[in-house]
């Protein structure tokens, strides 16, 4: 029987497949097209089973799911704490400033090594945390300027993105659904408000700082700073 996660995810990637964005979008990624697999070792590994807690992400960064098709993907986390690892494809069109070589990308993910970071110095090991928690991103596409900058899907225009918002709110409803957690936090702003979009009075919403490195607040003690954030959120 096929994981209920898995037929969401498949779901959400047929629906996001065609779409076309204007510049100062190059090129677009989706991380659930071209390292499937890996995502579906993700969702099937530590996705079983209801979950307490719902952590959602915002769309990937190139070198963290991008690469592993895993949400906040750092690949020494992914490969030795979550214990996932395996062969990747590349995407169609690839950006040549912004390759996919999977898990031989040498560079860090620092978004993904602070979160999964986070959690494995508050849970020890991915079982501990895995057993009630679970993380997302709230969209699987990545979106690169003709530079290889990355752009962040509130920087698009509305217009392109309402097809993309409604597949990620359905597919969103449905994890909810599947998982049913009581509380959803995001990692940063624009992911609570996508949580609180979709919620209901049975949900606690709440969210903790983003760990981007393009945050002061993260680069100065995010871990610090989250924990304090869980605690209030009555998490710990």
């Amino acid at each position: 029987m096929t994981h209920p996660l898995i037929l969401a995810a498949d779901t959400l990637r047929k629906e996001l497949r065609g779409l076309t964005f204007p510049a100062p979008v190059h090129t677009t990624y989706n991380p659930l097209e071209y390292a499937w697999d890996r995502h579906c070792d993700y969702l099937t590994r530590c996705g079983s089973g209801k979950k307490d807690v719902l952590f959602l992400g915002m769309n990937p960064g190139p070198y963290g799911m991008a690469q592993t098709g895993i949400p906040f993907g750092e690949i020494p986390h992914v490969r030795d704490w979550i214990k996932i690892s395996g062969p990747v494809n590349k995407p169609d069109p690839e950006h040549q400033k912004r390759p996919v070589t999977g898990f031989e990308c040498e560079r860090s993910e620092v978004s993904g090594r602070r979160l999964w970071g986070l959690f494995a110095e508050l849970f020890g090991t991915a079982e501990n945390f895995f057993e009630t928690h679970f993380v997302a991103n709230f969209c699987p596409l990545v979106w690169m300027k003709d530079t290889g900058a990355n752009i962040t899907p509130d920087k698009l225009p509305k217009d392109c993105m309402a097809p993309v918002q409604d597949a990620c709110l359905k597919h969103l409803r449905q994890v909810i659904e599947i998982l049913e957690p009581k509380h959803l936090i995001g990692v940063g702003a624009f992911a609570e408000k996508q949580l609180a979009s979709v919620a209901d009075d049975s949900h606690q919403i709440g969210k903790i700082l983003h760990p981007s490195p393009a945050s002061p607040a993260a680069n100065r003690d995010f871990s610090g700073t989250a924990t304090k954030q869980l605690k209030a959120l009555g998490l710990f």
